[in-house]
């Protein structure tokens, strides 16, 4: 009888480790999921109007424009199309100051799920005036770096950089865009 307890003992004892190590497997796949997930690169353009919301001193509720660059703020709505999003909206706040330059960015795009891609331009300059290669009715221009930082849903893990070439008109009061560069995601199954 003794030796049947026994045998029970060591059994359960190795029921249980054996519960412990699955367990413990079944806690790191999904972890081994995300590591092993598969990213690409893709080449990213966007092409977009925006809406300026906001332009000038920083007299809004919530200050953002406390430093150097605290001449000016300008939030901007925009809508328009990426190879990547399909058709985009977007959203960007950020300060400048007296010579054009700016930063202190918040920026993200949206795809029609509301998949959300993160934008980093740390710093830039706005221009006046336009190049040789400008159409006339180019009133300012900047050509800055983008970084792509996140993003949520299909856009989780994100990373990219690129190039900008934004322009203000005279025939309107939208900031106009064109960005290239690359992105590297998750690849997905459709």
């Amino acid at each position: 009888m003794e030796k049947y307890g026994h045998l029970l003992l060591y059994s359960l004892m190795f029921g249980f480790i054996l519960h412990v190590l699955s367990c413990k497997n079944t806690a790191t796949s999904s972890s081994d999921y995300e590591a092993q997930a598969v990213f690409i690169t893709q080449t990213f353009n966007a092409e977009f109007t925006g809406t300026y919301v906001h332009a000038g001193p920083d007299t809004l509720e919530n200050k953002k424009c406390l430093d150097s660059l605290s001449a000016w703020r300008a939030i901007v709505t925009c809508e328009g199309s990426s190879n990547i999003l399909g058709n985009m909206t977007g959203y960007f706040d950020f300060c400048g100051d007296a010579e054009g330059h700016y930063g202190n960015m918040y920026a993200y795009m949206l795809d029609q799920s509301y998949d959300t891609l993160f934008i980093s331009l740390t710093k830039g300059q706005v221009i006046q005036g336009k190049t040789e290669g400008h159409e006339p009715h180019v009133s300012s221009y900047w050509k800055d770096k983008f970084e792509i930082i996140g993003g949520s849903g299909r856009f989780a893990g994100a990373r990219g950089e690129g190039v900008t070439d934004d322009y203000n008109s005279s025939e309107d009061n939208n900031s106009h865009h064109r960005w290239s560069g690359s992105i590297t995601m998750k690849k997905t199954d459709s």
